[in-house]
């Protein structure tokens, strides 16, 4: 079984402008004209960044965040190029 390794106070705080800079960008990554959405599509997407980070803002372990920061650079560098991230993405 695999242990966690616990967040300290000062490592949360390290993290949290990151995550929170990749949240700011990804939001506004999906309003590009590159991706071709509705509008109601673009909401949609918001929303499930929004759920993602907002559960993610609840983790304590290290692995979690690491995850919850690679998984946001992965989608923002997909956005940045067009794409739309696929949710069964393996990484």
């Amino acid at each position: 079984m695999k242990s966690l390794i616990w967040l300290t106070a000062e490592e949360a705080a390290k993290n949290r402008g990151k995550v929170l800079s990749l949240y700011r960008q990804l939001l506004r990554s999906i309003n590009s004209p590159k991706l071709q959405l509705s509008y109601a599509s673009r909401l949609a997407k918001k929303a499930e960044v929004r759920t993602i980070f907002l559960f993610g803002s609840e983790e304590i372990s290290k692995h979690n965040v690491a995850d919850l920061i690679r998984t946001g650079e992965y989608a923002l560098s997909q956005l940045k190029q067009g794409k739309i991230p696929n949710n069964s993405t393996q990484y």
